[in-house]
């Protein structure tokens, strides 16, 4: 029963979230960014500021739909901290799974044209990159333990698959590939893993 009200809690968190955020866009649409108050928006979507700031750090957040911390994400984090095998591939998993969960195809074209009306939108949108950024080097960390240069490891593992998942995603956005995510990240991870081998140079 517990399980049930949970899910069930779950679900309406979500839903709520995502009315915020699409109202966020309709009204940014509508009357521009600056044309609308958090208190505006939540009368629409019938909730409390409290509510909304819940859910969202900001009134940029809500329209780019970077929600707190979702209880699939932390799960998937939790797995990610508690596996044993090669921290890169577990990882490339992890990034993988959370593209699947949110998958930001779908919310693309919406975004693309708010931030051509909005450009100044964009300082937000790369202010949370890099906050994801700093979560998951601080995720890898946690798993490795602490050493001369753990964090220095895990930027330059952050970084290096945030490079191959910006290719995957212009392929997909840009290119129009039907190749799924998660094969065209890994194919890019292939031959990075060649780039980076040792020389095997004959004698």
């Amino acid at each position: 029963m517990t399980d049930s009200a949970d899910s069930l809690r779950e679900k309406r968190k979500r839903e709520t979230t995502r009315a915020l955020t699409e109202t966020a866009r309709r009204l940014t649409t509508d009357r521009g960014f600056a044309g609308f108050t958090v208190e505006e928006l939540c009368a629409e979507v019938g909730v409390s500021r409290r509510t909304f700031f819940n859910y969202f750090e900001s009134k940029e957040n809500a329209v780019f739909g970077f929600a707190a911390i979702d209880s699939r994400q932390e799960a998937l984090e939790a797995e990610f901290a508690a596996r044993d095998g090669a921290l890169l591939d577990d990882f490339i998993d992890l990034t993988i799974a959370r593209f699947e969960l949110f998958n930001p195809l779908d919310d693309a074209p919406a975004l693309f044209a708010i931030i051509e009306q909005e450009p100044r939108l964009l300082k937000a949108a790369f202010a949370q990159l890099a906050e994801n950024e700093r979560r998951d080097m601080a995720l890898i960390v946690q798993r490795t333990g602490e050493s001369a240069d753990a964090e220095l490891r895990a930027e330059v593992m952050v970084h290096t698959v945030g490079a191959l998942v910006r290719l995957s995603m212009d392929q997909l956005l840009h290119h129009h590939s039907t190749i799924p995510f998660a094969d065209l990240v890994s194919r890019r991870l292939d031959v990075a893993r060649s780039v980076y081998a040792p020389s095997q140079k004959a004698d």
